[in-house]
């Protein structure tokens, strides 16, 4: 019994060394930040601030759109905090393409400040099927194999 243990003993401490070795990797992505920018040097700082990051590998800078396009090993949280620390008023990309939203018109998803072709990420409201109006409505409609048809 004492040489078991001791092995199990053994073992055990191999795997804890080897989960304390391994560190986690961060994952390689693109984050996007809205920041209010209206000159070059405003431009600059921000561009200096983000590219001087560690594990940053990308910086893209639109002043037009007021969009600071990241790609590398970066969180965006820590992004965030560095724009930030420039002083310029910043938050993570609000905006999604026009042509990915169903309702791009509803009061929640149109922004007049979005640049040119996004709307604001918004919650699209859906009528809920069991609603008394919707079923008098899919009653007569084509879509519905249940549907009566009257000719």
């Amino acid at each position: 019994m004492g040489a078991l243990d001791s092995l199990s003993d053994y073992i055990s401490d191999l795997i804890t060394v080897h989960s304390k070795r391994k560190k986690k990797r961060k994952v390689m992505q693109t984050v996007e930040i809205k920041v209010k920018m209206d000159c070059d040097g405003c431009e600059r700082r921000v561009k200096h601030a983000v590219s001087s990051m560690k594990g940053a590998r990308s910086v893209d800078v639109n002043r037009k759109e007021s969009r600071v396009k990241v790609t590398g090993y970066v969180e965006p949280n820590k992004v965030l905090k560095k724009v930030r620390r420039t002083g310029k008023r910043a938050e993570l990309w609000p905006y999604v393409p026009y042509n990915l939203v169903a309702y791009p018109y509803v009061a929640g998803a149109y922004d007049k400040k979005a640049p040119s072709g996004y709307v604001r990420n918004a919650v699209q409201a859906l009528p809920s099927p069991n609603a008394e109006d919707e079923k008098f409505v899919t009653m007569f409609s084509d879509e519905n194999p249940n549907a009566c048809s009257i000719m």
